[in-house]
């Protein structure tokens, strides 16, 4: 991660990423090779629709913008770019 204040630490199965003193803003589950990340519902409407491999999270956590990217399926230059934007907001938080 590339990410300016970016830390990963482990979160039950998966690593979480976070601005430092933030909350998380995306995980990883290598084993599925897959990314949740957290978009604001406007963002994860037009991700949904880039790719069938963009999904909201089916539970309660994808009402609130979490959002599946499975990361072999997608171009890297999307999931950057969701990255990105989440990461982005989170620093604006607080």
């Amino acid at each position: 991660m590339s990410f300016s204040g970016a830390l990963a630490q482990p979160h039950f199965d998966r690593t979480a990423f976070k601005v430092e003193g933030k909350r998380i803003f995306a995980t990883l589950h290598e084993k599925s090779e897959s990314a949740n990340i957290v978009l604001s519902p406007e963002e994860q409407q037009i991700f949904c629709t880039l790719d069938k491999a963009i999904y909201p999270v089916a539970n309660k956590w994808g009402i609130g913008g979490w959002t599946t990217f499975e990361l072999k399926k997608v171009e890297l230059a999307v999931v950057l770019e969701a990255l990105s934007s989440a990461c982005e907001e989170v620093i604006k938080r607080n």
